[in-house]
């Protein structure tokens, strides 16, 4: 009798098999070669125009970005009160809406960072070379500086009175609050990044419609919604340094060491997470030799 329901099992298990394989079983290399590691230096870049055009890419993306924004968070505090406005809503909103537009617009020419510490991430992940990485990160921080300055310049007065939209601490939040909120708020972005980019995950999942900047802005959007009351939300270097060098007070750089050490931490926790544990690139390496 125990042998019969054995068989039965065995004759089910065989009869209703997965349709479609699911998890490490659809990793195969029918539709999909891994690219090589991206080269740590490759002077041939410095020699051609893309690599510059995609410079200028992340910078005029990452002005406008700072221009949008910083805008936004000065017309909510200029208003009487929060009903009077948008609110942190609004903020939450303008800039994830704001990196899903520029993501879309950039990602074909530079890969549409607009932010450092994702630049930071890919660079770990070997998805571009340390010296396409220095001079990204340089053009966004030119255009965060560039963006915020411009909005400094239609409203003098409000700007200082309001702070200039720079990152601080919270009252009430220590500086280890801070770091953590910063932390796990980059670690979601670039986890999100590397997931909605991954072109295994496109090849594998190609019936699947997946437009990667919508869940790239809606990270931004609801990392914002969460950090905003805490740290002021800054996730990306580049928007925290343009606006702390325009406003220039020493309580703009008192915690700005948080809005560096906090996003690169999390970028490097989401690479590694990504790489290793969810796509166990290293492991497949070994099993190639």
């Amino acid at each position: 009798m125990a042998e019969a329901k054995e068989e039965d099992v065995k004759l089910g298990a065989n009869k209703y098999t997965e349709r479609q394989p699911l998890g490490t079983a659809a990793q195969t290399d029918k539709d999909y070669k891994e690219p090589p590691p991206a080269p740590l230096f490759e002077p041939g870049e410095l020699r051609s125009w893309s690599f510059y055009r995609a410079g200028i890419a992340e910078f005029v993306a990452t002005f406008l970005f700072l221009y949008i924004t910083i805008l936004t968070v000065m017309g909510v505090n200029r208003a009487p009160n929060k009903c009077a406005s948008v609110g942190i809503q609004g903020i939450a909103w303008a800039f994830g809406g704001m990196i899903f537009a520029l993501v879309y617009c950039t990602a074909g020419i530079s890969g549409g960072h607009i932010n450092p510490a994702v630049t930071f991430g890919l660079f770990l992940a070997r998805k571009l070379s340390l010296t396409r990485a220095l001079f990204y990160i340089v053009m966004q921080c030119l255009g965060a500086i560039c963006g915020a300055g411009v909005v400094k310049g239609f409203m003098v007065g409000p700007y200082e009175r309001l702070k200039g939209g720079a990152n601080m601490v919270s009252h009430g939040y220590t500086k280890g609050d801070g770091l953590g909120a910063e932390i796990i708020g980059t670690f979601v972005l670039v986890y999100t990044v590397f997931s909605a980019t991954d072109a295994k995950r496109n090849a594998r999942d190609s019936h699947v419609p997946l437009l990667a900047p919508l869940p790239i802005g809606f990270a931004v959007f609801l990392v914002h919604l969460a950090t905003i009351p805490i740290t002021g939300t800054g996730i990306n270097p580049a928007r925290s340094l343009g606006a702390a060098i325009i406003y220039n007070k020493a309580e703009a750089w008192d915690d700005h060491w948080i809005y560096w050490v906090g996003p690169f931490i999390g970028a490097a926790l989401a690479a590694v997470y990504h790489q290793i544990v969810i796509r166990a690139i290293p492991f497949k390496s070994s099993r190639a030799f």
